[in-house]
């Protein structure tokens, strides 16, 4: 499976003042995978040490942290020799090896010839800020795998190139539209874990079979998931964080007019009524990529982190798979898409997911009265709303209330409905699955 981050691999590997590199990332989006075929691909051979698989790897940096010393005897732990100047070396699950994590600083400054990539779940929670090599590393993020990732990773060749060569004077075909909102929804039940991919993959064939096996895949990795908080914050907390994730989905649809609501702190856990009792949990599924906070600001300028409220906020699930999962909705309700409150939400969920995906580091909502709208994008220094309907009705009081007090040169609506940009009353509609490639240049 194809992943777009491998171009900024390709970056990072050509650089001349190349640093260790962290991939980031909540368990199972792929980190392991991609390295390989990274190592596989562009270096002649390449190592993985996981700490993980084999605890005792964890003995070779508890003497020094000398990277010479240490490269010397994983060739003779792994029976292999490192080439420092031409191989790739892997320290796959890290979090379980805090000196080696500690070790990339004196790689970065005395062995900086060796490609190394750490590879971990957890990363920024479980190590102290005195065992973080701040400066001496680079930094990639990898998250679910986005619609187009999807697409290509399922053998939808002729989709993934229509979208990837896709510009704005191009018409969209019905036939493609149609194909590519009904491949959406299907996104909307497997989302972009690599393993319900492949599982859905496999399977394809007998869309019926397929789905049932992606749902059990996803129950699997839930479980995963709640194995792993319980491992990395310990019981008492790991019920806390467990009762706020299985939360959002209940939130999210919460609202009769489907869209999603201001995230609400009453009767998550029993005893905890305020933001300031709930925000180190939030902080910790954050950090550990189970959860996209969209800040909610009430004014529609820039800087948008200037409008903010720090308990003011939305929060949807990372993979939009794991919200059809939680939320124990079926597949057929979404094949059909007739699940009432779920459709707003789902949209909501999706676009987000995607403008992460796309690079999108912050996400702001808007509301102000009885006004809202779903997403503020900021383009060159312009303020851009979007508004996301899941259907095919597209009016929105809301947006237009926006555009009368700021003026935007654009608004747009992402919704069921074709791509179309109406010039003269200032409106841009696109289909849902172009939300990756918002906005696109006219």
């Amino acid at each position: 499976m194809k992943r777009n981050l491998i171009s900024e691999l390709i970056s990072w590997k050509n650089k001349k003042d190349r640093k260790p590199l962290i991939i980031k990332g909540a368990r199972q989006v792929g980190k392991t995978y991609l390295l390989e075929a990274f190592g596989k691909e562009f270096f002649p051979d390449y190592h993985i040490i996981n700490f993980e698989k084999d605890e005792k790897l964890s003995l070779i940096f508890e003497y020094d942290l000398n990277p010479k010393r240490i490269i010397q005897e994983l060739c003779f732990k792994i029976d292999k020799d490192i080439n420092i100047e031409k191989d790739l070396l892997i320290f796959d699950e890290i979090q379980n090896c805090p000196k080696a994590l500690t070790s990339l600083k004196y790689f970065s400054e005395d062995l900086g010839g060796l490609a190394i990539c750490a590879a971990g779940s957890l990363l920024g929670i479980q190590f102290s800020h005195n065992s973080f090599p701040v400066g001496k590393v680079d930094f990639l993020q990898l998250f679910p795998m986005s619609f187009e990732e999807f697409l290509d990773g399922t053998g939808d060749v002729k989709s993934t190139t229509f979208l990837k060569n896709f510009k704005h004077d191009i018409s969209i075909p019905e036939v493609v539209h149609l194909h590519l909102w009904n491949q959406l929804k299907i996104y909307f039940i497997v989302g972009g874990l690599p393993e319900a991919v492949k599982t859905y993959d496999q399977r394809k064939e007998n869309l019926f079979d397929a789905l049932k096996h992606v749902r059990k895949k996803q129950e699997d990795l839930i479980t995963t998931y709640h194995a792993d908080m319980a491992k990395h914050s310990g019981k008492q907390n790991a019920m806390r964080l467990e009762r706020l994730w299985k939360n959002i989905p209940a939130q999210l649809a919460r609202e009769q007019n489907s869209k999603a609501a201001k995230f609400k702190f009453n009767n998550v856990i029993p005893g905890i009524n305020r933001f300031s009792q709930l925000v180190g949990i939030i902080d910790w599924l954050k950090s550990a990529g189970l959860i996209i906070q969209t800040h909610i600001v009430n004014k529609g300028e820039l800087p948008f982190s200037a409008y903010i409220k720090e308990n003011f906020f939305k929060l949807y699930l990372f993979d939009i798979g794991m919200l059809g999962a939680l939320s124990q909705l079926p597949p057929k309700s979404i094949l059909e898409y007739d699940y009432g409150s779920y459709k707003g939400y789902f949209a909501e969920n999706f676009v987000a997911q995607e403008f992460i995906s796309s690079g999108v580091k912050d996400l702001y909502s808007w509301k102000e009265k009885t006004a809202e709208v779903e997403f503020l994008r900021e383009y060159d220094s312009i303020v851009l709303p979007v508004e996301v309907k899941s259907g095919w009705v597209t009016q929105s009081k809301s947006l237009k209330v926006f555009s009368e007090k700021y003026t935007p040169p654009f608004r747009t609506i992402m919704s069921a409905n074709k791509l179309h940009f109406d010039s003269k009353n200032k409106i841009h509609r696109y289909p849902l699955y172009l939300a990756y490639r918002f906005p696109v240049k006219i």
